[in-house]
């Protein structure tokens, strides 16, 4: 049987090549060729099929309606018409419109009826392309359910809020989201913490054509190393990149991003293309398109990334937009209030003149959070007045370089659990155990006993040449308080009681002269009883303050022997005003975001905020004023949620002449250690000065000793009084302010005197350990310093020391250099008196 031309049409070109030869050449037998003019309506919705249509050329468009929600589709040549309906007996569903001339062929409906009667083949053929259908639909739903599934978790459903204010910023801000909306190119969204950068991303995509496409946000920082969320594995599970299509992908917090990963994303935003992740040994996978839009979100822009970028949005802090105060608060309270069903309340000009000179750290996170808790305690009133927005003045932030995020390194170390427990139960522990039972059975003398050499040759000088740089750190790994701890934890649990809560007042009042009384009595007893040279008594030294930490840690909470009473700590903590590094907290975000404190107070994980105790010495890193009671143990950084916390590197010693706050036993305690530079110099003393007292007599030695301690104090008095008089006219700061100007000064004197014993009998460490277990080391390495270039860094230090305590003081004071001549003078002496007894 011939074929003709159009049953071959049909068979090749129309979804009716399922039927067979023989029914495709009936079909052909009664096909009628109809030109259609373009923008004429060819069915009607509703209305019953007239005729079965087969499009040869041209193009045809179905109409929504309001009885019909489905999507406008169009028919290309090919497409068959009404074929679902005539089998079906069913009404045209929608209406079909021509937009260009078209030449159909068309079978009138009862001659199709007889041809479907005749040939039940027809029927069969359809309920299978019917079922195939079926398939493919379930195929598609079944994806696109899997496709849900893996994009639930990162979806953004919609932005927050617009664009609010009318300043110039807040303007070109709009422009550049609807430049950035108008296209399909990446965008880079960068500035400050808290200016809701991501929720911009989300505009720009709600506002684009894509808006109906899924838009999904993923933070850089949990992101694995490989890539394989994003890129998907090759020959597996999928990437969120293939699941999502001609979606948006929101990249947040790119500076977390791992640099591994660095490389692809900047291809993916050049090229539009990824490489699914390969198994180790497979061979590399084939490139793939992405058709998904990407929008970058970090702190500061990246060089590499924004060579790639098409759009780059810097959004601008709230402190440079403080004419859009006014009009965000009033956004926040109606927001809020709609939220909460309350009466709006009214702000006063002068609580908005206190916003307006604040600088907002936060930004626009921390003024909403500023808003929604003043109205929270404003109750029933109807104005938001001045004192409703507690939030403290800012820190002072210049010259500080936060170290946290200079080196995220760094970050991961000091909240992993290495610092400090790992280190303080992993080893200090054992070995303060050990060192304190080689100090009592081992040899007494410090050229055959390695802990007493480790203890004055190694240990004093090397943390006296810390504190410039990390203040109190010994703190955090200081076995006098780990052993402090297990007690704590033994005593609860052998007998559990309730910790007592700290009795502030009287040890702010007493706890420093404690200190002061103690540290006296140990300087006395290392000079009459030589606990340089005699091992057992500086393990006495040792469990005796050891037993203080014990003790008190049994009766009070946290580290209350640590904050006050330690003779150790007080040192530290006079030290540590020093260093020119800080811990602290941003006291906006603090005041506007947290209300757990659990830095302070402690409790269970929050965000990224770990589960911990609380600070051991119960301080707010948002209320520090110097470095004196924080031991940078890091409890506050690994709890605190909001990444509030901050490792600044600093000025030197800077919060001495900005915020610091004297106080009598710490000028004490610095008059105490000053004198007992001298007093480790006694016989070096005795001969400069041409004294011939008989040091072996007790009492002659003890006197000597108190004596010794006392006049460098008065040698200041002396000085400060001479500054009085001679300057009249100009009335000096106090003593206990200027005190603390020769701070450098003991700090150097201290150094320099240790200095001899760690370049000159540090070195011997290995001969001294063999020599402690009875072998002979004679042979093993020694290196120590030759005493010319002892003498050298010890008068090196001593000028250096003069130098700062000399510009310190300055600072402090904050008068001419002739009106404290009298302070310089005593510091020269000072200085000199050192030099001669320790260079010399």
């Amino acid at each position: 049987m011939m074929t003709s031309p159009d049953t071959v049409w049909l068979q090749e070109r129309t979804a009716l090549e399922i039927l067979s030869p023989t029914v495709l050449e009936a079909i052909a037998q009664v096909m009628e060729l109809q030109v259609v003019p373009a923008n004429t309506t060819l069915v009607s919705e509703g209305s019953p099929p007239q005729a079965l249509y087969i499009v040869q050329s041209g193009q045809l468009e179905s109409e929504p309606s309001e009885t019909n929600s489905a999507l406008p589709r169009g028919f290309l040549p090919g497409e068959v018409i009404h074929l679902k309906e005539l089998l079906l007996d069913e009404s045209t569903p929608f209406t079909i419109t021509t937009i260009s001339e078209c030449q159909l062929w068309v079978v009138p409906a009862d001659k199709f009826r007889a041809l479907v009667t005749q040939y039940p083949e027809i029927n069969q053929a359809f309920f299978r392309l019917l079922a195939q259908e079926l398939a493919e639909v379930t195929s598609a739903l079944s994806y696109e359910q899997e496709r849900t599934v893996a994009l639930r978790p990162y979806l953004v459903t919609k932005a927050q809020r617009g664009i609010v204010g009318t300043s110039r910023y807040a303007v070109r801000l709009r422009e550049q989201i609807r430049e950035a909306s108008s296209d399909r190119k990446s965008v880079e969204i960068f500035g400050e913490p808290g200016l809701e950068k991501d929720n911009i991303a989300t505009l720009i995509h709600f506002s684009s054509p894509k808006r109906r496409e899924p838009i999904i946000k993923i933070n850089c920082g949990i992101l694995q190393t490989s890539g394989a969320e994003l890129f998907g594995r090759a020959g597996g599970k999928p990437g969120l990149l293939e699941w999502l299509g001609e979606g948006s992908l929101i990249l947040n917090n790119l500076q977390e991003l791992p640099p591994e990963l660095l490389p692809e994303v900047a291809d993916l935003l050049s090229k539009n293309t990824y490489t699914p992740i390969s198994r180790p040994g497979e061979p590399k996978a084939e490139s793939r398109k992405s058709h998904a839009r990407i929008l970058i979100v970090s702190e500061k822009a990246d060089s590499q990334i924004e060579r790639c970028i098409g759009h780059v949005i810097k959004v601008p802090p709230l402190r440079v937009r403080k004419a859009d105060i006014k009009v965000q608060v009033e956004y926040y309270i109606s927001l809020y209030s709609r939220a909460r069903g309350l009466s709006k309340p009214h702000i006063t000009p002068e609580a908005l003149r206190r916003l307006q000179t604040y600088d907002f750290p936060g930004n626009l996170k921390e003024l909403k959070n500023l808003v929604e808790r003043a109205i929270v305690q404003v109750g029933e009133g109807k104005e938001l007045t001045e004192e409703i927005f507690w939030s403290a003045e800012p820190q002072k932030k210049q010259f500080r370089v936060n170290l946290l995020n200079a080196y995220p390194g760094l970050r991961r170390f000091l909240r992993s659990d290495w610092w400090p427990d790992r280190i303080n139960y992993g080893f200090t522990f054992a070995a303060f155990a050990f060192l304190v039972g080689v100090l009592f059975i081992g040899p007494q003398t410090r050229d055959r006993n390695f802990a007493l050499n480790l203890f004055w040759a190694w240990w004093w000088p090397f943390f006296l040449f810390l504190f410039p740089f990390l203040g109190r750190i010994w703190c955090s790994v200081c076995p006098f308080m780990i052993y402090g701890e297990i007690t704590q934890k033994l005593s609860l649990k052998l007998f559990p009681h309730k910790l007592q809560r700290w009795p502030r007042e009287k040890a702010e009042k007493w706890g420093g002269w404690f200190l002061f009384g103690l540290f006296t009595l140990i300087f006395l007893w290392e000079e009459l009883w030589k606990l340089e040279d005699t091992a057992y008594l500086s393990g006495c030294l040792l469990l005796l303050i050891t037993a203080g930490a014990m003790i008190f840690s049994a009766l009070f909470e946290r580290r209350f022997w640590c904050r006050y009473l330690c003779p150790i700590g007080g040192m530290n903590g006079l030290f540590a005003k020093l260093s020119m590094t800080e811990l602290r907290a941003q006291q906006g975000i603090c005041s506007a975001s947290c209300t757990t404190y659990q830095c302070y107070k402690g409790g269970p994980q929050k965000g990224e905020g770990m589960e911990t105790n609380g600070c051991p010495l119960y301080s707010h890193p948002a209320q520090l004023e110097d470095n004196k009671d924080c031991v940078l143990c890091m409890t506050c950084l690994k709890a605190c949620p909001h990444r509030s916390v901050e490792f600044n590197l600093r000025p030197p010693g800077i919060e001495l002449w900005t915020t610091h706050v004297a106080h009598n036993y710490e000028v004490a305690l610095l008059f105490l250690l000053l004198g007992g530079i001298y007093l480790h110099r006694l016989p070096e003393l005795q001969a400069w000065l041409g004294l011939n007292l008989d040091l072996t007599i007790f009492w002659q030695h003890l006197g000597l000793s108190v004596v010794v301690l006392i006049i460098p104090a008065g040698i200041c008095l002396l000085a400060y009084g001479f500054t009085q008089l001679f300057n009249s006219g100009r009335k000096p700061k106090k003593f206990i302010e200027l005190a603390y100007g020769y701070l450098p000064l003991v700090l150097g004197g201290n150094f320099a005197h240790y200095l001899r014993l760690g370049l000159g009998e540090g070195g011997r460490i290995l001969p001294v350990t063999f020599a402690t277990f009875g072998l002979n080391g004679e042979q093993l390495p020694v290196l120590i310093a030759h005493p010319a270039v002892i003498d050298f860094l010890q008068g090196s230090t001593l000028i250096i020391s003069v130098l700062l305590t000399v510009v310190l003081t300055q600072n402090i004071a904050r008068q001419p250099l002739k009106a404290l001549l009298w302070q310089h003078l005593a510091t020269i002496g000072l200085a000199a008196g050192m030099w001669m007894i320790i260079v010399f």
